[in-house]
């Protein structure tokens, strides 16, 4: 007799950007036969570095529910429309739910998942923070609803496994993957972002950055460290944020030397990414903050992108040996780290090949899939077990 597929709906404002929705498309790929994949997505979000509609993915291999949402300007309080609650009536064996339990949209789903489901929230919380009403209230409620959670990195499970609400349920470290297709190096897609730029190919390396422009990313310090080398260098700094006209400051300072790019769409990082001689990735821990991943390491490493970083949070976990940890504070070892690759092609290459082989072999979205069909599985497993 053949087995029906399990059921299963993840819900993420994050996946209006149609990359974001490869872990569904490859849950589907995966478990295709034995799992049934509908994927839950705002028709428009408003995201840091730009608003975004929701995003078509061509070939897309799971169900797309594209549903309205409220206050997507402050995620906090951001709230999904009554549709998401029409469709998670629909009979679910899994509910995965990648929004943090302690906000509004994550009290919406613990609140909203049929009693026969499996709830399993996924969660970047890395610090271990106490939050005031509603929100502690929240998280209490959608905790004890949930059946299992999935921390997104090891200074999340450090932060959480002990607490009460989390330590009672079953969990897993499963990092976010990314799209080696689209991530991939590309000396065309390089020397074309270059030309665009106005960079001659003949020219220094190009020191990079992608992310959000504010403090707590290391754009102080990346500015000081660059102003302090000896050796030739560019700069392509790629984002948008608060810091944006501090930058741009500085940029005029250094003549044809710097460019600051904002407004740029995910798909189109893979080529920034690409014209750069290594990404650095300076993130400084705040009182509130430290870094929770860094997607654009991992997307660097893809792309054979030489990384130096700093050790705030998860990144050492991230970056393994496959690039530099320096420390946050220490701008010495910044400078000399940079004088050196800056110097030196051949540890450039080196990095860029261990970079590679780590994305393919710890951060693939096949890879990261796979692993969250195996822990929805034993979470079913276990449930039917105990009913036997």
């Amino acid at each position: 007799m053949t087995q029906k597929p399990r059921q299963l709906l993840t819900i993420a404002h994050s996946y209006c950007v149609a990359l974001n929705r490869r872990l569904a498309h490859e849950m589907a790929r995966a478990g295709a036969g034995h799992w049934d994949v509908t994927a839950v997505a705002p028709q428009f979000f408003h995201g840091d570095l730009r608003p975004v509609p929701l995003e078509e993915f061509p070939g897309e291999l799971s169900r797309l529910e594209a549903v309205p949402v409220l206050f997507s300007k402050h995620i906090h309080v951001m709230l999904y429309g009554k549709r998401l609650r029409q469709v998670m009536r629909q009979g679910w064996d899994v509910v995965h739910c990648w929004e943090e339990p302690y906000i509004f949209a994550g009290g919406q789903v613990a609140r909203w998942t049929p009693e026969h489901a499996k709830l399993v929230f996924a969660t970047f919380q890395n610090n271990k923070k106490s939050y005031p009403p509603p929100f502690n209230w929240i998280e209490r409620r959608a905790m004890r609803r949930a059946d299992g959670w999935i921390a997104f990195g090891h200074t999340v499970n450090d932060a959480l496994a002990l607490r009460p609400e989390y330590a009672t349920r079953k969990h897993r470290i499963i990092p976010p993957g990314v799209d080696i297709n689209k991530f991939q190096p590309s000396d065309r897609d390089g020397r074309r972002i270059r030309e665009q730029l106005g960079w001659s190919e003949i020219g220094p390396p190009v020191v990079g950055f992608v992310g959000r422009f504010v403090p707590g990313k290391g754009l102080g310090l990346l500015m000081r460290v660059l102003d302090s080398l000896r050796a030739p260098w560019r700069a392509l700094l790629v984002g948008g944020g608060p810091m944006e006209k501090e930058l741009r400051i500085w940029a005029a300072s250094h003549d044809d030397r710097v460019r600051v790019i904002t407004g740029i769409k995910h798909d189109e990082v893979p080529a920034y990414l690409n014209a750069m001689g290594m990404l650095c990735a300076p993130s400084q821990t705040m009182p509130n903050w430290r870094e929770q991943l860094g997607r654009m390491l991992i997307e660097a490493f893809a792309c054979g992108v030489p990384v130096v970083a700093s050790d705030s949070g998860e990144i050492p976990y991230v970056v393994a040996d496959a690039g530099i940890v320096l420390s946050e504070k220490d701008e010495a070892a910044w400078s000399r780290t940079l004088e050196e690759l800056l110097e030196n092609p051949d540890q450039r290459t080196e990095s860029s090949k261990r970079g590679i082989e780590r994305a393919h072999a710890t951060f693939a979205w096949p890879l990261i899939a796979r692993r969250h069909l195996e822990f929805f599985d034993e979470l079913l497993d276990s449930a039917e077990n105990v009913n036997q």
